[in-house]
């Protein structure tokens, strides 16, 4: 497959990337004190033979820290730790954007740093539990229910996140706009139960999104922000409802009159979850005129297939870059990959992280 469009090259708003395959986001925790370190660096720099790395989900608050040793990047601290990953990214020859991820609601105050808070668009608790490293497993606590001050401030955190970012050397950002986290809480019936100009309506479910993506790209303009999202998803307590495809085809037209980068769609049927409308799918491509980014259980014959059929123009693999740093030459090779240890995706340290042979 040396000579399919997976590995041929792509223009990404200002940036040229060495190939299409993107290395999905993945929480791995292993920020202790929500600061990355070498380690952190190492970890990317291994799998730089993806054209462009998206990293962890990395909060740009203090009350989006709802899991144990996930990175922040709204202080100086975590931003210089941020720097030593985007250096030695770019070293090995990639790109590399951070994905903003605010949890919202899904979180837990033992995992927060003193003056957090659990809040959300509702006084909705997320279902099940969160684990904490002093307490193990724990309910989700009922969120605060955000204030337009807390609004206010929410989206304010992402725009100065976002800066920072560009200190730090990043190429770009993705808002996270999936799995169950704070901005998709405002976009799902089942965590958004508001009645002012922040909830019930398509145009009001996506307002928090839009405003997110305006002030950020104002920041840090367009050309270097991209949002993922997860229509049809139900991570963390989300669900389809009547007005799913509305509300995406909305928040895509609205992306596109903003001149985003991408939007990074992800199916999760893979993992069990409801599969997206393929309509929805197509509308999307039509209304945004920017670049697709598939993401969703691919292997690389069916991703060279769907950028054939013209689905989308870059793809991203998560779970089969976590054993194989060199993905892209087994890939292209098609050698065996190697499974990844599910025990230690989460676990703090260079188990399962940064000790995978490099072959």
């Amino acid at each position: 497959m040396s000579d399919s469009l997976l590995f041929s090259s792509y223009k990404l708003g200002p940036i040229e990337l060495k190939n299409r395959v993107v290395m999905s986001p993945m929480t791995r925790s292993r920020s202790i004190g929500n600061v990355p370190s070498e380690l952190v660096a190492t970890y990317y720099a291994q799998r730089a033979e993806a054209g462009l790395i998206i990293t962890e989900g990395t909060s740009p608050s203090p009350d989006g820290l709802g899991y144990p040793r996930i990175p922040g990047l709204f202080d100086d601290e975590q931003a210089k730790g941020w720097k030593g990953v985007t250096d030695a990214v770019h070293a090995a020859g990639s790109r590399i954007f951070v994905q903003l991820m605010h949890t919202g609601r899904v979180g837990h105050p033992d995992n927060l740093p003193a003056g957090g808070r659990i809040i959300g668009p509702s006084a909705v608790a997320a279902p099940g539990e969160m684990y904490t490293d002093s307490k193990g497993p724990q309910a989700h606590p009922v969120p605060a229910e955000m204030t337009k001050a807390d609004i206010d401030n929410a989206i304010a955190e992402y725009e100065k996140s976002a800066r920072l970012a560009i200190e730090a050397g990043f190429d770009g950002v993705e808002l996270h706009g999936a799995n169950g986290y704070l901005i998709e809480q405002f976009l799902n019936v089942a965590s958004n139960k508001r009645t002012d100009e922040w909830g019930g309506s398509v145009e009001n479910r996506v307002r928090f999104a839009t405003e997110v993506a305006k002030r950020v790209a104002q920041a840090i303009g367009p050309q270097r922000l991209g949002i993922r999202i997860s229509p049809y998803g139900v991570f963390n307590g989300t669900a389809p409802d009547a007005e799913t495809d509305a509300v995406y085809l909305q928040l895509a037209k609205n992306l596109a009159a903003l001149k985003l980068v991408y939007i990074h769609t992800v199916d999760h049927s893979s993992m069990g979850a409801p599969k997206p409308s393929p309509e929805l799918y197509r509308d999307i491509r039509r209304a945004f005129p920017g670049t697709i980014l598939l993401s969703g259980g691919y292997d690389a014959a069916r991703a060279e297939a769907d950028l054939e059929e013209g689905k989308g123009d870059l793809v991203a693999f998560g779970r089969p870059f976590l054993g194989n740093p060199k993905l892209v030459t087994k890939m292209k090779s098609g050698a065996a990959l190697r499974d990844a240890d599910q025990a230690t995706f989460y676990t703090p340290g260079a188990a399962g992280y940064t000790d995978y042979p490099l072959d």
